[in-house]
């Protein structure tokens, strides 16, 4: 679903990546209506523009690049020509060839991440090799990690589209938190299926691996919905009590983190089982 979501409607790029300005602007004596302040900015020929409320007091503009020129002239039209006074919370301006530069370092630092984090699970589980190798898990962790990125990906496409979510530099620091700790989750369980292969080694009747996995994923399987389960209930504390700015990065990784949580219990495990049958067949 994730992917169709992405495949027919795509991601919303914020400033960040795709240049632009915005601008965050409160009311000291009350917030104008809404159609008074667009009114005055369909003056300025800003273009496409997005104009939001933000709280019970701002309101957020998204716009084309913004010259030094223009700024006073926005300030005025949030004003309403003086009528109304006026704080700039924030006035920020970016250039589509700094976007496109940030989008393609955001990209770099998800696929190290996940490089590193396959060399670590490789290096990990080298003394493991029967029934499954360790350079497997690795791969394995892979699967499980873009399910991980492309589920909450997924999500904001669809919220992009429909209310105007945006994907910018806080996203995919989202996305690094989730990556982080979905591998955590994953290994715990990997470590545990390490431990009692270790273990069945020394009984008189060796026990199947799909036994082995189902063993270990209920021996973590408490831990891992606690552990979850502690830091969703913070993040939606943060969601729901936090500031506007932080709303849908707390959004994406209560989101990730639920689909992490997910793939090392649900996803991970089982395709263990898989890889290890399929060698059978081929044996």
């Amino acid at each position: 679903m994730s992917v169709g979501a992405l495949f027919v409607w795509g991601l919303n790029l914020g400033i960040d990546f795709k240049g632009g300005a915005i601008v965050e602007v409160s009311y000291l004596e009350g917030r104008p209506e809404i159609s008074a302040v667009k009114e005055n900015l369909d003056k300025l020929s800003l273009g496409s523009y997005s104009l939001q409320p933000a709280g019970s007091d701002s309101f957020i503009l998204r716009s084309r690049v913004i010259n030094d020129a223009e700024r006073p002239l926005i300030q005025e039209s949030f004003s309403l020509k003086g009528a109304e006074k006026v704080e700039v919370k924030r006035f920020n301006s970016i250039g589509p060839v700094l976007g496109k530069e940030a989008a393609i370092k955001s990209i770099i630092s998800i696929l190290i991440v996940i490089f590193c984090i396959v060399i670590f699970i490789a290096f990990a589980f080298r003394k493991v090799s029967e029934p499954v190798s360790s350079w497997k898990y690795g791969f394995i962790a892979i699967i499980a990690l873009l399910h991980d990125v492309l589920v909450p990906t997924g999500v904001f496409a669809v919220l992009g589209y429909y209310y105007g979510y945006e994907i910018d530099t806080l996203f995919v620091t989202a996305l690094l938190v989730v990556l982080g700790f979905s591998i955590h989750d994953t290994i715990v369980v990997f470590d545990r299926v390490r431990e009692n292969l270790n273990l069945s080694r020394g009984y008189r009747e060796k026990k199947s691996f799909d036994k082995i996995v189902g063993e270990s994923v209920s021996q973590t399987f408490t831990r891992s919905i606690n552990t979850s389960l502690t830091t969703v209930l913070a993040l939606v504390a943060l969601y729901i009590f936090g500031a506007e700015s932080t709303k849908h990065f707390s959004l994406a990784l209560i989101i990730g983190i639920t689909a992490g949580t997910y793939s090392s219990i649900f996803l991970g495990s089982p395709l263990l089982v898989t890889f290890e049958k399929w060698q059978n067949r081929k044996k």
